[in-house]
């Protein structure tokens, strides 16, 4: 078994994995999780505009809206601490420039929503699949953030979030084969003293603080606490059977 790690949608393409596990840990797939925890097929879209509203009248979904958009009429955001409490739609579009986007252009790889949350949850269903094998590559891609001018910018939650699952792996896999890049990712979160505490002090977790959101970071950093996997299914991410 080998297992490959990359950054955003590029290096997954070139990966080509059968299987491609998405990070994307503040916040698209901690999202994902909480939904799916809840009922909710979740649909990946890559933007939020006209489109997006006309995929959900599609899709016969509610769409999510920005953050700072959420009314309590309608409460479905980005925001996993927002999808907690808000009603669960059978049916939600949730865009996203990073995550969403990235699942929704993976083609015909199995794809699995993962996070801090479900890292645990997430190795276990790997191995049962077999995936990792020379007929069945898998790669664990970290969604990473935008520069302004729409180039990836590198974000250590998801170097982190992509190190916990590959690092559950080979904990389960005693002489797993990683690629170094997946090695190294691995060893990052194996190393990091305090992950939660370098969950809330990112560049990322601290925009959500100073946004007003400090509960998105709360939720993202509940290690290993749901046992559910969220699997892209006919274009929806539905926990896996």
């Amino acid at each position: 078994m080998t297992v490959a790690f990359g950054w955003g949608p590029v290096e997954a393409r070139a990966l080509a994995p059968a299987c491609l596990v998405v990070v994307d840990v503040l916040s698209f797939t901690t999202a994902v999780g909480v939904a799916v925890e809840g009922g909710t097929a979740v649909h990946p879209y890559r933007w939020r505009d006209a489109t997006a509203a006309a995929y959900a009248r599609e899709k016969d979904a509610v769409l999510a809206v920005g953050r700072g958009e959420a009314t309590a009429a309608h409460p479905w955001s980005l925001s996993p601490a927002a999808l907690r409490t808000a009603p669960a739609p059978a049916r939600l579009v949730l865009p996203s420039p990073n995550g969403s986007a990235l699942a929704a252009g993976a083609g015909a790889a199995t794809v699995i929503a993962a996070s801090l949350r479900n890292r645990e949850a997430v190795a276990e269903r790997i191995l049962r699949d077999g995936y990792g094998s020379g007929a069945r590559p898998l790669a664990v891609i970290a969604s990473g953030e935008r520069w302004p001018d729409g180039s990836l910018r590198p974000a250590l939650e998801d170097h982190l979030g992509a190190g916990a699952v590959l690092d559950a792996l080979r904990t389960r896999v005693p002489g797993l084969s990683l690629t170094p890049e997946a090695t190294a990712a691995a060893t990052l979160w194996a190393a990091t003293e305090d992950p939660v505490a370098a969950l809330h002090g990112c560049d990322s977790g601290r925009e959500l603080y100073e946004y007003g959101y400090p509960q998105d970071v709360e939720v993202a950093a509940e290690l290993d606490a749901s046992t559910t996997v969220p699997v892209l299914v006919d274009g929806a991410f539905q926990e896996a059977p």
